[in-house]
C-alpha cells in the first residue's frame, strides 16, 4: 500500500486510497483494476463494450463475467464496476456483477433508481454517480423509501471529467462553472446528504495531483476518483497508441463534443474528429444497439466502434475520451500504477494541485 499519507475511504467494512474511474470501451479492464486494487485503490472496471472487443468472443455481459473473474485472479484488493444505466443491457450487467460478487457497483449515465432492488442480500456497495446536489437528494429519498436503502458512497462528477457529460453546452462554455463547478457542487452535496446520515461524498472530475485530494477532503468529501492519471500507466488496458494520444497532447487539442447518444463529451481533438467537423463521415448503421439513447439514423458515426478503434489505437477510425488535464500526463510518461501511486503521495504532502 503505496498512499501513506493520505486519508483513506470507508465504506462499511472496505477501505480503499482512491477509486480509479470506470473508463470505456476497454480501457480499464481487469489488468488496470487489479493494479490499482494491488496498491489499495479501489479498481474498477467498465463494463460498456467488453464484448464488442472480441477478446472472450462473448456477448458483454459474459465478457463482463470473464472480466470480473479474470481481475479476480490478479488481486485480492477491491474490485467494482461501473456500469452506464443508459446501456440497453444495464439490468443484465447489474445481474452478472451481482453474482460474480464484486465489492462495489459504481452507476451514472442516467439515475440508477432501481439499483438496490438488484443486491440479493449480497453486501455489495452501491455508489451512484450525480452530478448535482438535487439528484444526490433525489436518490437518496427513493432508495429509502423504496427499498430501506442508501447509498453507501455517492460520486460527484464534474465538469472536468472525461468522457460523457451531464452538463449543458452553456454550463461547458463558461469558464468559472468548469474550473469551480466541481467544489461548490461537491460541497452542495454534503450538505444536502447530512440529514440521510454519514454518506461518504466523493469527487470526480479534474483530479489529477495528490494536492487535489487534499483540497477536495478540506471541503467535505471522503476522498476522490481519478481515471485520467491511470491511462499512461503500463497496467491500463488500451493500445500504446491510445496512451501516446494523451502524451501528445495540449490543453488546446482538449475539446467538447456532441456525442451521437446525445450527451456533450471531452475528448482529444484528431482528424477523425475533425471529419466529423467537416461533415465528412458516413453513418454505416448500427449492429451493437448499446445505448438506449443514441439515434443511429441520424449520427455521422457509431461511437461504439470509434470508441473500439481508439483503444486498439487506430486512431485513424476512432478518438480518445479524456478528462481536462490529459495534457499534463506527459510530465510523467508511461509508468507502473504504483509509481502513480508514490507520486500521489509525495503530491499530497506537497499540497500540489492542478488548478
Amino acid at each position: 500500500m503505496t498512499l501513506n499519507n493520505i486519508p483513506k475511504i470507508k465504506l462499511g467494512n472496505l477501505e480503499f486510497n482512491l477509486i480509479q474511474g470506470g473508463m470505456g470501451v476497454g480501457i480499464s479492464q481487469e489488468n488496470l483494476a487489479a493494479a490499482v486494487a494491488n496498491e489499495g485503490g479501489a479498481g474498477i472496471i467498465a463494463s460498456v463494450g467488453l464484448g464488442l472487443l472480441g477478446k472472450y468472443d462473448r456477448s458483454d455481459t459474459e465478457a463482463l463475467r470473464e472480466t470480473i473473474r479474470a481481475a479476480r485472479r490478479k488481486t485480492n484488493g477491491v474490485i467494482g464496476v461501473n456500469i452506464m444505466h443508459v446501456l440497453t443491457n444495464y439490468e443484465d450487467q447489474v445481474k452478472v456483477a451481482v453474482e460474480e460478487g464484486v465489492d462495489l457497483i459504481i452507476s451514472g449515465a442516467g439515475i440508477p433508481k432501481n439499483l438496490p432492488s438488484f443486491l440479493e442480500e449480497k453486501n455489495i456497495k452501491l455508489l451512484p454517480i450525480v452530478g448535482s446536489a438535487r439528484l444526490a437528494n433525489m436518490l437518496c429519498k427513493y432508495w429509502s423509501n423504496q427499498y430501506n436503502h442508501l447509498p453507501d458512497g455517492i460520486i460527484v462528477e464534474g465538469p472536468m471529467a472525461g468522457g460523457h457529460l451531464a452538463y449543458s453546452k452553456e454550463q461547458l462554455a463558461d469558464p468559472n462553472f468548469v474550473t469551480y463547478g466541481l467544489e461548490e457542487i461537491v460541497k452542495e452535496v454534503v450538505k444536502a446528504v447530512e440529514p440521510f446520515g454519514k454518506i461518504p461524498v466523493i469527487a470526480a472530475g479534474g483530479i489529477f495531483y495528490g494536492g487535489d485530494i487534499k483540497r477536495f477532503q478540506e471541503i467535505g468529501a471522503a476522498g476522490v476518483q481519478m481515471a485520467t492519471r491511470f491511462v499512461t500507466t503500463d497496467e491500463c488496458d488500451a493500445d500504446i497508441r491510445f496512451k501516446q494520444a494523451y502524451l501528445n497532447s495540449h490543453p488546446e487539442d482538449i475539446i467538447i463534443i456532441k456525442s451521437p447518444v446525445g450527451m456533450p463529451g471531452r475528448a482529444i481533438n484528431n482528424e477523425f474528429l475533425r471529419r466529423v467537423t467537416r461533415g465528412e463521415t458516413v453513418p454505416t448503421g448500427c449492429g451493437y444497439h448499446c445505448i438506449k439513447s443514441c439515434t443511429p439514423n441520424e449520427s455521422p458515426y457509431c461511437i461504439a466502434q470509434a470508441l473500439i478503434n481508439a483503444q486498439r489505437g487506430n486512431l485513424d477510425k476512432g478518438f480518445a475520451f479524456c478528462g481536462s488535464n490529459a495534457y499534463r500526463t506527459k510530465e510523467f510518461g508511461i509508468v507502473p500504477v504504483k509509481q502513480v501511486f508514490e507520486s500521489l503521495d509525495r503530491e499530497y504532502v506537497e499540497g500540489r494541485t492542478s488548478s
